[in-house]
C-alpha cells in the first residue's frame, strides 16, 4: 500500500503529464480527470500541480542547466513531468527531503517511462542535488 504522500505525488505527476499535452486551463484538466476517474486525487494534488505550473519556467531553467544531453523541449513529456515535480518538491516543499524527491522521481520514471529514461532522470537529478540550488535550500532549512 502506498503512503498518502506517494498517492498525492503520483496523482500530481499524472495531472502534470496530462497538462503537457493540452492547452486547457488546469481546472478543465482536473474536471476531465475527475470525470474519467482512472485515478484519485485530492486538493493537495491539485495544489501541487498548480504550484508546479506557476514555477514551470523556473523549473525548466533548472532542468536545462543539468540536462547536458537534451534541450528541455526535446525531453520526453513523461520525463519533464517527473523532473519538474522532483525539483519543485526539493526546492519548495519543506516536508520532502531532496533524496526522497529524487528517489520518488526515479520510482515514477521506472513505472511510467522507458528503461533508458531512468538513467537520464537520475543523472539530471543527481547533478541538481549537488548544485547551489540544493545547497541554498539546505542552508535555508538550517537557519529555521
Amino acid at each position: 500500500m502506498s503512503s498518502p504522500r506517494r498517492s498525492v505525488r503520483e496523482a500530481a505527476f499524472l495531472l502534470s503529464f496530462e497538462k503537457l499535452f493540452r492547452d486547457d486551463p488546469l481546472e478543465e484538466i482536473f474536471e476531465a480527470a475527475k470525470e474519467v476517474g482512472d485515478f484519485d486525487f485530492n486538493e493537495e494534488s491539485r495544489t501541487l500541480v498548480k504550484n508546479i505550473y506557476d514555477k514551470a519556467d523556473e523549473l525548466d531553467g533548472i532542468i536545462a542547466e543539468f540536462s547536458d544531453k537534451r534541450a528541455v523541449n526535446r525531453i520526453p513529456k513523461v520525463n519533464l513531468a517527473v523532473l519538474r515535480l522532483a525539483i519543485y518538491e526539493s526546492m519548495y516543499d519543506d516536508r520532502v527531503p531532496v533524496n526522497v524527491a529524487i528517489s520518488e522521481a526515479v520510482r515514477l520514471t521506472q513505472t511510467y517511462a522507458l528503461g533508458s529514461d531512468v538513467s537520464f532522470v537520475n543523472g539530471v537529478l543527481g547533478s541538481f542535488s549537488k548544485s547551489e540550488h540544493v545547497k541554498n535550500v539546505i542552508d535555508n532549512e538550517t537557519e529555521k
